[in-house]
């Protein structure tokens, strides 16, 4: 069984027509017709039914599309991945109290060196999170605001390692 077989299936199926789904893929009529043959002997099992108004699908081949669709979309996502040799986007997150100035510099820092191969996350939580979040490399910056009121309080935090 080959990608190619599995490609011409769906075509077959999605046109309805071995003829219409022979020219979108620019083959022979007879050329489609063996390959499904040969796809459909290697399998055990007649996936079409074939008349003079088309070609449907038999049980075993309703059940053959879905996993034939899987497959061919799952090689898809492969071609794109690394036949295009897109590098995958590298992740910025940044954890941090809810405080306006925070989100302001945020978008500031997304402004001036947002670039297309970063995706860029802010995650708004509570103190003890922010450090969890940054000792687990969940975000790579924390970001708090130290003041008289708090000080005791995230001084303890970091003591105790939470």
């Amino acid at each position: 069984m080959t990608l190619q077989q599995l490609k011409y299936f769906i075509e077959a199926v999605n046109c309805g027509s071995m003829n219409e789904a022979a020219k979108r893929l620019y083959i022979a009529q007879p050329s489609l017709s063996n390959a499904i043959k040969e796809l459909e002997a290697e399998i055990g099992a007649d996936l079409l039914t074939r008349g003079a108004k088309g070609v449907g699908l038999t049980t075993d081949g309703a059940e053959f599309l879905s996993y034939a669709r899987q497959v061919s979309e799952q090689m898809g996502l492969l071609e794109e991945r690394y036949h295009n040799k897109k590098p995958p986007k590298r992740l910025c997150s940044i954890s941090t109290q809810h405080y306006a100035f925070a989100v302001n510099a945020f978008v500031n820092m997304v402004k001036k060196c947002g670039a297309p191969e970063y995706e860029f996350t802010l995650r708004e939580t509570r103190t003890a999170e922010i450090i969890e979040d940054v000792k687990s490399l969940r975000s790579e910056i924390g970001i708090l605001y130290l003041n008289a009121f708090n000080e005791s309080v995230i001084s303890f935090v970091g003591i105790q390692g939470h």
